[in-house]
């Protein structure tokens, strides 16, 4: 049994020798690489998938074993490779509070930098054993998959909400997962307690990303890092737009609501008309419906975690799904 301060003493320690090796291996040898490939690292970020890296590492005997540290890097490499993807797809400015890597680096220079980090988070997973290579890669195919459909759009028959919190499990949801699965493998943890976590994980991971859609609206670039309204100008459903058009079916949207859908067919690539799409979304109900789903989400998620032996951990798990969805960045 661990006890809370020597669970945040360990997530503290060991965050800080995940930040060390990220620093290693994302550096290049080729200073013009290098720049591109450290950008989004060196700009800071959540770290939450070596966060919880971290915490489910102490349902194993081994936590403080070195092969955590590793996997808690491979998790955030291959989060911030696909975040040089995403960027590039998105046409976005912003990210982590600086230019994206593509304003400027370039798309190419980006694309390849993204290119680079998800083969030295490969090249470390191999250290992890034949498992950890399979599931690593399993992953990356959720990731892929999910940006894949969310371009393609619902198959036929396919509702617009199933749809997308189907994207939102393979986009977000199945590195969140691994993050919390593989931190229990790597510490020597069973297989029972790792599909415990995983499961978890995969709620958490919805939970996280609709949190995002209500903050991508409801706040302004200082705080998220990211430029408002990306999502809105590329055309790409997020759960507002996608609940405003539900209410717009079945008769039930509001006025605001009515006013940001106009927006939205007229356009929304000149600044001006953006900024005025997004404070119609803010004043719609649909915002607050976003956010009771993200919420809802994350219950479901810390009640995946009923019978979880180590209750520390337990808390920590608690912490981290409200956290996702009480945050304001």
């Amino acid at each position: 049994m661990t006890d809370q301060t020597a669970l945040e003493a360990h997530v503290e320690s060991g965050r800080a020798k995940v930040e060390a090796l990220l620093r290693r291996v994302a550096s290049n040898p080729d200073v013009r690489a290098g720049r591109a490939t450290t950008h989004l690292l060196a700009a800071g970020g959540k770290r939450l998938r070596p966060t919880l890296v971290m915490v489910t590492a102490l349902l194993g005997p081994n936590p403080e074993c070195d092969d955590v540290v590793t996997t808690g890097a491979v998790m955030e490499l291959t989060h911030v490779a696909s975040l040089y993807h995403d960027d590039v797809m998105d046409d976005a400015t912003m990210r982590r509070g600086v230019p994206a890597a593509q304003e400027v680096f370039g798309n190419r220079v980006a694309i390849m930098a993204g290119d680079i980090l998800f083969a030295t988070a490969s090249e470390l997973v191999a250290e992890l054993g034949p498992r950890a290579v399979r599931s690593h890669a399993l992953t990356f195919v959720r990731l892929c998959m999910g940006q894949l459909h969310e371009g393609m759009g619902p198959a036929a028959g396919e509702s617009r909400r199933d749809h997308y919190l189907s994207v939102l499990s393979d986009k977000t949801a199945s590195l969140i997962a691994e993050s919390a699965q593989e931190g229990v493998y790597a510490a020597g943890g069973s297989a029972e307690d790792a599909a415990q976590v995983a499961r978890y994980g995969e709620k958490v991971g919805v939970a996280f990303q609709l949190a995002d859609d209500y903050l991508d609206i409801m706040f302004d670039g200082a705080n998220t890092g990211k430029t408002p309204g990306t999502d809105l100008r590329e055309g790409v459903d997020t759960m507002p737009t996608i609940l405003l058009r539900e209410h717009e079916a079945d008769g039930t949207l509001d006025a605001a609501g009515q006013h940001a859908l106009a927006g939205i067919a007229a356009g929304v690539q000149e600044d001006a008309a953006l900024a005025e799409v997004v404070d119609a979304l803010r004043q719609s109900a649909v915002m607050d419906e976003t956010l009771a789903l993200a919420k809802e989400w994350a219950r479901e998620g810390i009640d995946a975690l009923d019978g979880l032996r180590n209750q520390p951990v337990r808390e920590a798990l608690v912490e981290f799904a409200r956290h996702s969805v009480e945050r304001s960045a």
